[in-house]
């Protein structure tokens, strides 16, 4: 019997990643939804694009994530297919630390409709030009080697050969005599390496994903009862506690269901006034 609270409970979905998703996504969608999560890897997603900058992605990062999920399907001939995509940039509030986003998609083709997890958060991702053992060697602490790998190219960060995946002490001497060897300029590039089986921050962010994604599954829409049922605005405009202008923090977050376009307000919990250092009258 299937379990109204759980839409996707008893239910397969296909899950295409050669990167080792699989090790957090199964199990957060077969804890929390019941959904079963069939790994699929006669595929090499590398094809889509690569951190390494050797193969561009394939359209945008939601593009890359629905193209994953619907070879997933046509491979495993679900009706339901799950992918993952990641993208790195800045942070949003400073523009001074790596930050990392993460997309975990749910196609569902029984259903019509798609859901989608995401997460951001702050990045393993330290890089930097090296002439030397030596300054290699100080920027070992910030790439958090070895529990985070290694990526080594001649020159920069540019050049079109390098070695990843390197793990070990061994390994990342070997590869930097290997760039030392072929560099023109007598540089060594050395980064992060941003795969998810080679990153655990990247692994634990893509999991927060899949938990936003995994709510989303549960949250049933009130009138037509499809899974998704999910806040997509905030009203804004919390009145000062000091002279009650309108303040740029929520009051309201608005619901809205893909499917039959319902609409919800719901107030804020605990919302009543706003500190005036966040009004903009009295702290301009």
């Amino acid at each position: 019997m299937s379990n109204p609270l759980k839409p996707y409970a008893g239910l397969k979905a296909s899950l295409l990643t050669q990167h080792g998703k699989e090790s957090v996504i199964c199990p957060q969608l077969a804890d929390s939804n019941g959904l079963e999560v069939l790994h699929v890897d006669g595929y090499d997603t590398d094809k889509l694009g690569s951190f390494t900058r050797d193969i561009p992605r394939y359209g945008s990062q939601l593009d890359a994530a629905r193209k994953k999920a619907r070879v997933g399907m046509e491979l495993s001939g679900s009706l339901l297919g799950i992918a993952s995509e990641g993208a790195f940039d800045n942070d949003p509030y400073t523009g001074m630390l790596p930050w990392n986003y993460e997309l975990v998609i749910l196609i569902d083709d029984t259903r019509n409709m798609e859901l989608i997890g995401f997460f951001g958060g702050e990045a393993q991702s330290t890089s930097r030009q090296v002439s030397n053992w030596k300054e290699l060697n100080t920027l070992l602490s910030e790439a958090q080697f070895t529990t985070h790998q290694l990526v080594v190219r001649p020159d920069d960060e540019y050049h079109p050969e390098c070695r990843k995946g390197i793990k070990d002490i061994d390994s990342l001497r070997e590869a930097f005599e290997w760039a030392t060897s072929l560099s023109k300029s007598g540089n060594v590039f050395v980064e992060n390496d941003l795969r998810a089986h080679t990153n655990p921050t990247r692994m634990a962010n893509i999991l927060k994903a899949t938990q936003d994604l995994s709510r989303k599954m549960n949250s049933l829409c009130p009138e037509c009862k499809s899974p998704g049922f999910w806040i997509t605005e905030r009203r804004k405009g919390l009145p000062c506690s000091h002279c009650d202008a309108p303040t740029n923090l929520p009051v309201a977050n608005i619901w809205s269901c893909t499917k039959c376009m319902f609409k919800k307000e719901e107030a804020v919990s605990g919302a009543s006034k706003a500190d005036p250092s966040k009004c903009q009258r009295c702290n301009p």
